[in-house]
């Protein structure tokens, strides 16, 4: 043996020691972990009867928006069947809190607590942030940021007491009348669904949160709502296998957590008439587990959707999905219900007790991962301020910069002049809006107007007149619903006139909607400039101020085909 006279030997040794310890220390990938074993996992199984087994696969509805008797009703249950799982829906992030605090009391083992966050804390519950949509984010060019973004969702989630996140959307969304899907996608792209889905993804679980990629294997191209009916894929198996799969073959790739299954009747993949892709051993087993190699969690998606429920009624669509191979049933109509009919289905020999034991070892070894073998309540104090912190604020901003697409006109936003007298107008709306603001701050020769969606053409024919001394034309188009539909909702002599406005010299044209709008918008290729900025919100409206004003370089591209003039990839990235 060798010994070390260098007095350098032993420090080094000792810091070699400790790099090795902190290494080892980084949370191991969640796929990773399963193979590993594990004694808490173990040992909550043992201790657990047949009966609470079976419930640990099951995760039911949560509001804070409903009333103390709701409330008390969901602790109910928790109480006397002891399920896995909770996935909470509308309500505020300080109730939210509070209740995940009584909830966890109740439960024997920790619960696993996940939400529907697309687009953040803020696509559920008031008082928080909400990011771009995934429409939006899938025209950034810079990938980095979507990460960062995930990073974000992360620590927001974990801060109020929830571990799991049903996203990724990571469906293409090739059909632009989809009625469910549309915005939530990142496009038509499988390649740029894939890449941002993932960096989405990666970001979430860097930050110790479950993913689950969504709704497999493809919810892209459909013209029925799920939540309402069952919908159908009439595709092949080759074009099901090289489209709509693709995002989901790659994210297994990469190692994401969950996967979540679509109720949708797919022939090619299994012949059985109207049964749902959620219900279908072939589809669950076969395809994703078997051919995909996807070890993480199977999640179905709701069991209380008419698209599982309409076929298959009273508790018979959750002893399919278990059979099929799903490892977690999401708010089954009556979760009690449920566990009584599934365990009947194992006494008859259905499904066999080293199936059940993996599926539940694997919610366990989640519970494990995410570190609530150590469950620790959720601190409320500062809550709302560390949730909505000024770099996640500023990270918002960042993303509507970076996704602001100049499908034409680059040229014509160098040549406008800050002092030439500028109409300012809004449309779709019935008071100034950010966009007009702010722009007014700049072209310090204007005036606003604004449009409502169902303006009398008299007062249009008035407007157009009042048009005719100006120099500069900037319009914003708003669509103001909740969600943006792939239509807008104006009136025909509306959209008649936005064409004729876009046909004036130096007009500029905002589109604070669904991408997909434009193509109802005969004409407004038309404009000088035309930029997509994919939604209402506010920081949408100041990053497209931003750019007409020259503040900032327009960098994003298309996300979906809009139409022949407007195509997937398209947008002047400005030097």
């Amino acid at each position: 043996m060798t010994v070390c006279k260098n007095q350098f030997c032993l420090p080094l040794l000792l810091l070699f020691c400790l790099l090795t310890l902190g290494a080892s220390a980084q949370q191991q990938p969640f796929i990773g972990s399963l193979t590993d074993q594990n004694h808490w996992v173990d040992s909550v199984y043992k201790k657990l009867t047949k009966r609470r087994r079976v419930a640990q696969l099951l995760f039911v509805r949560a509001h804070t928006n409903k009333g103390q008797a709701y409330a008390d009703s969901v602790g109910q249950v928790i109480k006397d069947q002891q399920v896995g799982g909770l996935v909470f829906f509308q309500g505020g992030p300080g109730r939210q809190a509070d209740l995940v605090n009584t909830y966890q009391k109740l439960a024997h083992v920790p619960l696993l607590v996940a939400m529907d966050g697309e687009w953040g804390l803020g696509m559920r519950l008031d008082s928080t942030i909400a990011f771009p949509y995934q429409m939006t984010l899938g025209a950034i060019q810079d990938n980095k940021l979507i990460y960062k973004m995930g990073q974000e969702v992360a620590a927001q989630f974990k801060r109020i007491g929830a571990q799991m996140n049903f996203a990724p959307d990571m469906d293409v969304n090739n059909n632009p009348d989809n009625p469910v899907i549309n915005y939530r996608s990142f496009g038509d792209n499988k390649y740029n669904v894939a890449e941002k889905g993932i960096a989405y993804m990666q970001g979430m679980q860097s930050g110790g949160l479950l993913t689950t990629a969504k709704h497999f294997p493809g919810h892209g191209d459909t013209n029925v709502d799920s939540h309402q009916d069952l919908p159908q894929l009439p595709f092949s198996k080759d074009r099901l296998d090289s489209l709509e799969e693709y995002p989901f073959r790659e994210a297994i790739k990469a190692g994401i957590s969950g996967v979540m299954i679509a109720h949708m009747n797919i022939p090619a993949l299994d012949t059985t008439a109207k049964l749902p892709s959620t219900l279908s051993r072939p589809i669950i087993t076969g395809i994703l587990k078997d051919s995909l190699g996807f070890k993480g969690l199977v999640v179905s998606d709701a069991m209380e959707m008419k698209g599982v429920t309409k076929f298959f009624p009273n508790g018979e669509a959750d002893v399919r999905a278990f059979l099929a191979g799903n490892d977690i049933l999401e708010l089954s109509e009556d979760s009690k219900r449920a566990i009584k009919l599934i365990r009947k289905a194992m006494r008859h020999d259905e499904i066999t007790k080293d199936e059940l034991k993996a599926r539940v070892k694997k919610v366990l070894s989640a519970k494990y991962w995410v570190g609530l073998n150590h469950y620790q309540p959720v601190n409320t104090t500062n809550l709302s301020a560390d949730i909505n912190n000024a770099p996640a604020k500023a990270l918002v901003q960042q993303l509507g910069d970076a996704a602001v697409t100049l499908l034409k006109g680059d040229s014509l936003i160098d040549r406008l002049d800050a002092n030439k007298r500028t109409a300012l107008i809004s449309i779709g709306v019935t008071a100034l809006t950010p966009y007009q603001q702010a722009l007014g701050h700049y072209f310090t020769n204007s005036m606003p107007f604004y449009i409502p969606k169902d303006m009398s053409v008299a007062d249009m024919n008035t407007l157009l007149q009042n048009l005719k001394g100006y120099d500069q034309i900037i319009i914003g188009i708003h669509d103001m619903r909740l969600r943006p539909a792939s239509k807008l909702d104006y009136t025909s002599n509306v959209k008649l006139m936005i064409a004729q406005l876009a046909s004036l010299p130096n007009t500029v044209i905002s589109v604070f909607a669904n991408p997909y709008t434009i193509a109802g918008l005969p004409g407004i290729e038309k404009a000088g400039a035309l930029l997509a900025c994919y939604q209402k919100d506010d920081f949408m409206q100041i990053a497209a101020t931003k750019i007409i004003t020259k503040q900032i370089k327009a960098a994003g591209k298309l996300p979906v085909s809009v139409n022949l003039y407007f195509t997937n990839g398209m947008g002047i990235v400005m030097r």
